[in-house]
């Protein structure tokens, strides 16, 4: 988090967030937030998630604009976290911050089931997890905001290209080759039919499964209008950090997500030559950011980020690929 709003926000924001939407005293739980303050609440009618960010980050706009298409997603039939009302019957309410901005409030539905594990990852799981992302893309196709004003932006605009000012002076050639993979992208088609609405972040930290291995996404502060493709190369990064071999963590699992997004959207599998530079600008991205969110990138205090940065600086200057693979080799399960 910036931790120039971290700490503009207090107890009184929070209080004045909870009679917004009800939330009964003794019955709201911090969780841990990357970009927002994050509370799990308790009220009669059930169990809902509040999200507290600030306007220096997101305009209230792109928030109603996150909303409507969670909403849209819902009542296609997507498994996501539904937006609800607060008391006063909005989306979106916004705190003042007492310096000139303000605190913005949402609320969803808290998702059933719990966090996934590596150890209950099973071909099902997969395969629905596919069957989720794809049934948003498909959704992607046909939507259209409700209000123009609040228009999400594009996967590489400004607002969205947070390495170019979170990266460290110090980190240039790592700059350099962000700058050069997002100069190939930024060539790629935006047709109808691979282009639209995506998660940008759909990893297993932004969703939960229930004893059916059925999931529900949440967390869609980061949409943007993007590929297709990109949205899938961003499961395909978070699920394998961590495996002791990536390659053959792809040969098992790309099949199975394949299979599984094929049943409700149709991609043409050339997109599948972009996956290691879609994940590439997101390895980079990541350094960036967790540089910014630390200010000691090399010794961050959260133990996934000191895993993650050990060795990165290397491996981005040397052009290693994030996962080595035969790409094409999936193309037939797509």
């Amino acid at each position: 988090m910036d931790p120039n709003i971290a700490a503009r926000f207090n107890e009184a924001h929070l209080q004045a967030a909870m009679r917004l939407y009800d939330i009964p005293a003794g019955q709201i739980e911090e969780l841990d937030g990357f970009e927002s303050f994050i509370y799990k609440f308790l009220r009669p009618d059930g169990q809902f998630i509040l999200r507290i960010g600030h306007s220096e980050r997101r305009s209230p706009n792109l928030i109603w604009g996150e909303v409507d298409w969670i909403n849209y997603l819902a009542a296609g039939g997507a498994s996501v976290a539904k937006a609800m009302l607060s008391a006063n019957g909005n989306l979106v309410e916004a705190v003042e911050d007492g310096q000139g901005g303000e605190f913005l409030c949402t609320a969803f539905v808290h998702a059933q089931g719990a966090s996934m594990t590596r150890d209950r990852v099973n071909d099902r799981l997969c395969h629905n997890y596919g069957r989720l992302l794809g049934r948003m893309h498909a959704l992607a196709k046909t939507y259209r905001v409700s209000n123009p004003a609040w228009q999400r932006y594009a996967w590489d605009s400004p607002e969205n290209n947070t390495a170019e000012w979170q990266m460290p002076a110090r980190e240039n050639i790592a700059l350099e080759k962000y700058r050069a993979v997002l100069a190939h992208l930024r060539t790629l088609p935006r047709e109808a039919d691979s282009y639209g609405m995506i998660h940008q972040d759909a990893h297993p930290g932004n969703f939960f499964v229930d004893d059916g291995d059925n999931l529900t996404l949440f967390d869609f502060d980061d949409c943007v209008y993007g590929h297709f493709i990109y949205d899938i190369a961003m499961v395909l990064f978070y699920t394998s950090i961590g495996e002791p071999d990536p390659a053959d963590y792809t040969g098992r699992f790309m099949p199975v997500f394949l299979a599984g997004y094929r049943e409700e959207n149709q991609l043409d599998p050339a997109w599948l030559r972009e996956l290691p530079h879609f994940m590439k600008l997101r390895e980079i991205d990541l350094f960036a950011a967790i540089h910014f969110s630390s200010k000691d990138g090399d010794n961050p205090d959260h133990p996934w980020s000191a895993r993650y940065m050990k060795g990165r600086r290397a491996r981005i200057e040397g052009d290693v690929p994030f996962i080595d693979f035969d790409w094409d080799s999936l193309a037939r399960y797509l």
